[in-house]
This record gives structure tokens, C-alpha cells and sequence, in this order.
């Protein structure tokens, strides 16, 4: 590194260090922090000294985590194919470090998201209130909807080897009886309304008792024995609901300058009690989406660290896979490096394991909005998709064995898994799109990730720097 400890006050030096800008020096004992690494991280410290990085961190691949081989990834997840089919605009988006589906779809070989009529026969009410399939859960047969959801799922997803990202898409309802508010308070009303018509004569209390519990175990069976089904018939995905952990961490609309972000106690609890559905996923996929009055506000941070711990705590060994969008919702507004930090980058530094990023048809409906798309991953997405995805490994492999994914030490902290910027260079592919990473990391590098993070392994490793096998 080529700056002195004594150059810069160290709350600049750390600012500027944590938002990928100019000195990652700080005032720390560096000699003290280097006896306390561990014989690997002394090792990587000095070998990655003398590695000159080519594409991506090329001498960090590391062994399967949970997908495409590293701690970290970026899935797209929106219906872009007509950019190219109607419009001649191509989103190469491969080039960038992001995964996706070769046809741009939202159904493919590497994500697959099942809305509510795509997937067996979801009850529900409809925009008129006409219940669909029974409307409610306890009016829908099963065993009906497992046969249907059987045929779909074989020939949404052929291949019996799939092991991509597979979310369930169904939002008309909630599984706890509690969380059928505004709109879905029908599900609660229609419960009860259903139970006088059996027991005319049962007092309004018991009514009320008997609705919800009988509301709850059918949700519960249907969402439950529908993952377990995907489990059944393609093992290697990573089945799971979209939205979930909820956190409704919505007070930044009342509270103002006391928001915290934190996840009310009351939700934390109702999420206490899902713990058949965290069981029954092979990884959670809460949602990360910032609307305009969030946009470069500091409420941003609270709001999506809250939501992504949240996952994290409940998830236990399972993945963890943040919705996130790179615009603001209902909106084709772009959102902005910070909130890109914010969100992103976040995710990343509080430990999981990738995002999703999802999008709507807005992104393809006409050449101007697929150009907008282009340029935005060109300029902006795809450096910072890059740079992220390149330090979560190099920190993995550093500190990790490969065998984990770098977390956070503080969550309250504002650490990144930044490429430092005295030590790597990320440029524009010479022959094409993308960018090439390139650069020598520092020992400090290393020192920075040990003193700011730590790991968090991979099922089948354990001890500090997993590096102990243990048997599942």
C-alpha cells in the first residue's frame, strides 16, 4: 500500500476505504492485527502479494458454495428478451458477473419464479373478490393442487439435474393470520363466514378461533407440501417463497429521523412461528426494494439491513437471497451508487449468499427503456456487480479456506467487501464489453477483511477459518 497511517484522519480513512474510493489505511496496530491472523490468512496475506488478477479474481475460484462456485452472486431475474427480439438492443449481461437465464425469462435454467396461476391451483380471490380455486386455503383440494402443481413444475423445469434459484411467487395471502390486513382481511372474513355456515350457532370468540386455526394449518399445507414437492422432484434447487422473512420495517414513512430500520418485536415473533416453512426451503428470498421516498435518504441503510438480518437470523444454514431491483419501485428511475452500496453491497457484507435482481416488463416496452436498461449495467451495475462479487471471494478465499462466505463482524458497522482501489484496477474489457479486474492485493487487504469480518461456513466446515470438515 502506498499511504501512511498517518496521512489521513482515520474516519476518513475508513469512509473512504468502505465506499471503494481512494486509502484503505487506518488506525489500527497493524503489527498487532498481523500476529492475531490466522497461519492461512498470514499465508494468503503474502501470497496474494504477488498475483496479478486477470477477468475476475481468477486465482480465488473456489470451491461450490451454493452457486456458480462463489460466496456471492447477482441473478437476473426480468423479462429483457424482447430488448433484442423486437428492439435489436443486446443486454449482454453475462459479461458483468451477473447469472441469468439464456433467454432473458423469467423461467429457465438457472432461476425459475412460479407466479400464482403457473404452479398447481393457488386459492385465492380475485380484483372482484370471486374466489379462484376455492379462494380460500381450506376450500382448495390438495390433492388437486399437488397433481396440477406436480405436471407444471416437470415441464416448467425439465431437467431433473436443475440447480438453479426456484421461488414460489404467491403474495394474494398470508400464512399467519395475522398478517391478512387492508385487502386480505377477505381471507379472514370469508374463514369465519365459512365456519357459521358449519356452526350457526357458535359464539363470535370461538367463530374467530376456529377460523384462524383452520385458515393457518391449510395455508401451512399448502405452501409447505408444495416446496416439499419441488424438493421431491428436482433435490439440487433452491426452493423457496418470495417475501420472506417479512421484517415490515415500514416506519420510515412515520417515524422520521427516529427510524432505526429494526423489524417490529411483534414480527419477529410471527416469524418465530414459521419455522416449518424456514425448514421446509433450501433458501429465503425477503425483498430489498426501495421506494422513491427511500432514494438517497439514510434511512436506506436501517431499512435494508434490518430485512436482510432478518433472513439471515431465521435462515440458520440456509441461503440467503435478496430481492432487489435497480430502480426505484413503479418507476424506471435507476438507483443510485450510493443506494446500490446500500442495498447490494450490504446484502453482500452482511452475509448472503447473492441477490436477485428482479424486474418487470417496464424494462423492455419500448427501444428507449431497453437503451436506459443497457446503459445503466454498462456505466454503473455492472462495475459495482464486479467489484463486489470479486472481493466477497477474494475475502472467502483469504480468510475462509474457501469454504465460507466473509460476514460482517459489527452488523451495525459500515464495512464492505470493497476491491481496494490503491491495490486493484477494475477497466473496461479491451476487446468488448465488461471490465477486467486487475491488481495485486496488499497484505492489508487481508489484515482489513480479519479485522472487519468474519466467516460464516458453508454446511460441512467448521472452526474460525473453516477449515475443519465436519460430517452432515
Amino acid at each position: 500500500m502506498v499511504c501512511d497511517v498517518t496521512e489521513v484522519p482515520s474516519e476518513e480513512r475508513n469512509s473512504r476505504y468502505q465506499t471503494c474510493s481512494d486509502c484503505c489505511c487506518s488506525s489500527w496496530d497493524r503489527a498487532a492485527l498481523v500476529e492475531t491472523m490466522s497461519p492461512r490468512a498470514h499465508a494468503w496475506a503474502t501470497y496474494c502479494t504477488t498475483i496479478v488478477l486477470s477477468g475476475l479474481v481468477s486465482c480465488l475460484a473456489a470451491e461450490l458454495p451454493v452457486l456458480k462456485g462463489r460466496p456471492f452472486v447477482s441473478v437476473w431475474n426480468a423479462p429483457t428478451s424482447p430488448c433484442l427480439d423486437r428492439f435489436g438492443v443486446t443486454l449482454d449481461l453475462s459479461t458483468f458477473d451477473i447469472v441469468l437465464n439464456q433467454n432473458h425469462t423469467f423461467q429457465g435454467s438457472e432461476v425459475v419464479i412460479f407466479y400464482s396461476s403457473q404452479l398447481g391451483l393457488y386459492p385465492y380471490y380475485d380484483q372482484s373478490l370471486s374466489p379462484v380455486n376455492g379462494g380460500l386455503p381450506q376450500n382448495n383440494s390438495l390433492k388437486d393442487h399437488l397433481d396440477k402443481a406436480f405436471m407444471d413444475l416437470l415441464e416448467t423445469i425439465s431437467d431433473p439435474a436443475f440447480t438453479g434459484v426456484a421461488v414460489v411467487d404467491w403474495e394474494s395471502w398470508r400464512p399467519l393470520w395475522a398478517r391478512n390486513w387492508d385487502k386480505m382481511r377477505v381471507y379472514q372474513q370469508s374463514s369465519q363466514d365459512l365456519v357459521k355456515e358449519i356452526y350457526p350457532d357458535l359464539p363470535p370468540d370461538e367463530v374467530l378461533e376456529l377460523a384462524k386455526a383452520e385458515f393457518e394449518t391449510a395455508a401451512r399445507k399448502i405452501m409447505q407440501s408444495t416446496l416439499e414437492l419441488g424438493r421431491e422432484l428436482r433435490p439440487n434447487g433452491l426452493w423457496g417463497f418470495y417475501g420472506f422473512p417479512g421484517c415490515y420495517n415500514y416506519g420510515y414513512k412515520n417515524f422520521g429521523q427516529n427510524y432505526t430500520g429494526k423489524c417490529p418485536i411483534d414480527e419477529i415473533h410471527r416469524n418465530d412461528n414459521l419455522t416449518w416453512l424456514w425448514e421446509a426451503s433450501q433458501a429465503l428470498y425477503p425483498d430489498i426494494y426501495l421506494e422513491q421516498a427511500l432514494k438517497m435518504s439514510e434511512n436506506v441503510g436501517p431499512y435494508v439491513k434490518y430485512r436482510v438480518l432478518e433472513g439471515i437470523r431465521v435462515a440458520k444454514d440456509l441461503p440467503v437471497l435478496p430481492y432487489a431491483r435497480i430502480v426505484y419501485t413503479y418507476s424506471m428511475d435507476f438507483l443510485t451508487q450510493e443506494d446500490l452500496i446500500q442495498t447490494i453491497g450490504q446484502s453482500a457484507a452482511l452475509g448472503a449468499a447473492g441477490v436477485i435482481l428482479w424486474g418487470n416488463a417496464d424494462y423492455s416496452r419500448s427501444k428507449e427503456s431497453c437503451l436506459a436498461v443497457n446503459s445503466y449495467i454498462d456505466e454503473t451495475l455492472g462495475h459495482y456487480l464486479v467489484n463486489v462479487s470479486s472481493s466477497a471471494t477474494l475475502c472467502s478465499k483469504a480468510v475462509c479456506a474457501g469454504n465460507g462466505r466473509c460476514v460482517r463482524r459489527d452488523p451495525s458497522s459500515d464495512s464492505y467487501l470493497h476491491l481496494h482501489p490503491d491495490s486493484f484496477r477494475i477497466k473496461r474489457h479491451p476487446q468488448g464489453r465488461g471490465f477486467v479486474v486487475s491488481g495485486q492485493a496488499s497484505k492489508w487487504d487481508i489484515v482489513y477483511f480479519v479485522e472487519h469480518f468474519h466467516c460464516r461456513c458453508y454446511p460441512g466446515w467448521d472452526g474460525e477459518d473453516c477449515t475443519r470438515r465436519i460430517i452432515l
